[in-house]
């Protein structure tokens, strides 16, 4: 009687585990089924079809969904505070710096009437005007004057549209502008000593380099005596002088190294480093 009680509890232990393994297993097979890929789980599936999980139908649904641009806010005349200036403050305020005498006395970097135009940017305030209630707007537009080599900087006031300074520098070399830097690369071009490069660019692309913007350029400002080697009389002036130096590659192409050449925008001469 006791040996058949002993196996009556030993069978009913042993259905007791082989059930709570069967119920493990399912909700194991239920968790790897949500978690992973119809694949890796054991399924096939066509993503998002019948056999798909829900985590599998939401992601499918996701990739499915067209990406949304927000259209940029409208953009006011004028800004107000410290904002950055508005397209229209920035027309008002070249258009304003750039008077007609301004423009009658100056050339830009490929010798036409005009100064060469640098940035234009809101002013900083003066100190008993940082946290007033109304602080004035002001633009300061820089250029260089290629007919002197000078840099100037004229301050607009865009409440009044009157010129309220004009500041003017010799020696003062900010970095080139995108103009003065395709001007530079096609004076390089012209010149004897970019055969060079030019050859580098034929055999990088099979053709002919006729133009700039067949290249991605990138200018540095160069001084006399910059680096190691004081380089040849001819950059002497370069400081005085607009002189840029150039980093050159093709179009989403290899890089051609120009590095020793440097372009005296002023004077319109080339000069190599040794």
């Amino acid at each position: 009687m006791g040996e058949d009680v002993r196996k009556m509890m030993h069978h009913r232990h042993l259905g007791k585990v082989v059930a709570g393994a069967a119920v493990a297993a399912t909700a194991t097979a239920v968790l790897i089924g949500v978690t992973l890929p119809g694949s890796a789980s054991g399924e096939e599936s066509s993503g998002g079809g019948p056999q798909s999980s829900s985590a599998e139908q939401g992601q499918a649904a996701a990739r499915q969904l067209p990406g949304v641009v927000e259209d940029a806010p409208e953009q006011g005349r004028t800004g107000t505070g410290r904002d950055p200036l508005t397209d229209d403050e920035i027309k008002r305020a070249q258009t304003l710096a750039a008077g007609r005498d301004f423009r009658a006395s100056s050339e830009d970097v490929k010798g036409a009437k005009g100064p060469e135009r640098l940035s234009t940017d809101l002013a900083e305030l003066g100190p008993d005007e940082v946290g007033a209630a109304e602080a004035p707007r002001r633009a300061e537009v820089t250029y260089y004057d290629y007919k002197d080599d000078t840099y100037v900087t004229k301050t607009v006031d865009l409440g009044s549209g009157k010129v309220t300074g004009t500041d003017t520098q010799h020696g003062v070399q900010p970095p080139p502008s995108h103009d003065e830097v395709m001007e530079a690369a096609r004076l390089l071009m012209a010149d004897k000593l970019g055969e060079g490069l030019k050859k580098d660019f034929k055999d990088a692309t099979g053709k002919a380099l006729t133009r700039p913007d067949q290249l991605t350029v990138t200018g540095f400002v160069y001084r006399a005596g910059e680096g190691s080697n004081p380089g040849p009389a001819s950059v002497g002036d370069c400081g005085e002088h607009r002189c840029v130096r150039l980093f050159t590659r093709v179009v989403n192409g290899p890089w051609i190294d120009t590095r020793q050449m440097v372009i005296d925008l002023s004077a319109h001469k080339i000069a190599k480093l040794g």
